[in-house]
């Protein structure tokens, strides 16, 4: 079968970057989209254009979508399984009852189609076409099959609403990756709390796999969610026997994990470092990132070749590559006020991002001082260096290249600029 992929120039904010070479899961997002699909495919084309009229309307099987969806292995196979039983062409699609796709795929989106004849179903750029390109094709919607999880207990005198947090975790998972927060949804939701549910599904349904698991963790002498079944170790790895490390998690090569470090539920990419003491919850770390002791991730995502310094806490954010965050800094999470959390979306706009709670973002090749306090979602932009003063050590609003502080000091030369914006000369910015 043909995949034939349509290009999505449009860039994501702050990265200044297409979303198909972002990271997802630690894979640039075009290749995550290889592997899910890998088993399915024989052939490949690729539409710069964009534009669905442009496929080669050759009489062949094929799949056509946009590269900046994000979609787990588990909903492409039960997409393709569908589409090909009916022998039809079809759209994938969403109900608005599913509570998945409702709660973290449609806000901050601007590329899902709502239907004419049915205001309640949505359309993703994702079609199967059995004998070529057709306009004659249907809705196939595939149910997330999604549960509800919590993830945080706050007093409720605290809450803005009473009783536990929770999202509605897809165990099917599909999502238009147009603003920094669905990177986050991408990793976090329908990612590592996607896998854990998964695993704990498994364990219930599966007598033989739940079986291997137990005799396993008899054998190593550990409890079940530490065993080998459930974490993935690769080569050449040092980790401290102090070290906690709690499944699901895949730990990459050359991976060094200091004494007291903790590691729950997460992805540690290649050639990492995470020193004594560190916390590492449902977070992604990128190939060569770097974390000095006592630093802490929660449900974040570094992208590789980062820094996150000693004692500096990151709850519910996304760091692009190359990027250095100073000691002692926090990213809030939580608005002290009962007001609604607003970030980018897809066209640029604030609007209500349908979270409680959600931490902040940086870009790729940023340089953010010491002590820094940021405010909940806000952005600081690719290429930004940040210095520690008295006039700016707390991020209330997002920062632009165009204020980085390094502007005023000669810094020019010394950081120069590697993702500039969209149509933007880059010589222009040095």
């Amino acid at each position: 079968m043909r995949r034939v992929i349509l290009n999505e120039s449009n860039f994501i904010a702050p990265f200044n970057e297409p979303a198909r070479d972002l990271r997802i899961l630690n894979k640039p997002l075009w290749l995550y989209q290889r592997d899910a699909l890998e088993r399915h495919i024989t052939e490949e084309r690729e539409v710069f254009s964009g534009l669905l009229l442009d496929v080669p309307e050759d009489d062949v099987e094929q799949i056509v979508y946009r590269d900046n969806l994000f979609f787990t292995p588990a909903y492409i196979d039960a997409f393709m399984s569908e589409a090909k039983a009916g022998k039809k062409a079809v759209r994938a699609a969403f109900s608005i009852k599913d509570a998945a796709f409702r709660e973290h795929a449609l806000p901050l989106s601007t590329m899902f189609e709502q239907s004419f004849d049915n205001p309640d179903i949505y359309y993703a750029d994702m079609w199967y076409f059995p004998h070529g390109v057709t306009t004659d094709v249907e809705p196939l919607i595939i149910d997330s099959d999604s549960r509800e999880i919590g993830y945080y207990w706050v007093p409720s005198y605290m809450a803005v609403r009473q009783g536990d947090m929770t999202f509605n975790v897809p165990l099917r998972g599909c999502l238009s990756i147009e603003s920094w927060v669905h990177i986050f949804i991408a990793d976090a939701v329908f990612g590592l709390f996607a896998r854990g549910a998964q695993a704990e599904d498994r364990l219930a349904k599966d007598l033989k796999y739940m079986l291997k698991v137990f005799w396993r963790s008899l054998v190593e002498f550990k409890q079940v969610l530490r065993n080998s079944e459930l974490v993935t170790i690769g080569k050449n790895c040092s980790i401290d026997p102090t070290a906690i490390i709690n499944g699901p998690c895949v730990i990459g090569d050359n991976v060094s994990i200091g004494a007291g470090a903790v590691i729950d539920n997460s992805i540690i990419g290649n050639n990492v470092n995470i020193s004594q003491g560190c916390q590492v919850q449902l977070s992604v770390v990128g190939d060569g990132c770097f974390m000095p002791f006592r630093s802490a991730l929660w449900m974040t995502t570094l992208m590789e070749n980062s820094m996150v310094a000693q004692n500096t806490c990151l709850q519910m954010c996304v760091v692009g590559r190359n990027t250095f965050i100073g000691a002692g800094s926090t990213f809030t999470d939580y608005n002290l006020l009962p007001r609604p959390i607003k970030a980018l979306s897809g066209d640029g706009t604030l609007e209500d991002a349908n979270r409680d709670v959600l931490g902040g973002c940086v870009g790729h090749n940023c340089r953010i001082g010491s002590g820094m306090i940021v405010y909940p979602a806000r952005v600081i932009e690719s290429d930004t260096v940040l210095f520690a003063t008295h006039e700016r050590r707390v991020i209330a609003r997002n920062v632009d290249y165009d204020n980085s502080d390094h502007h005023g000091h000669g810094g020019a030369d010394l950081h120069q600029r590697l993702y500039p914006r969209e149509g933007e000369n880059i010589n222009a910015s040095w």
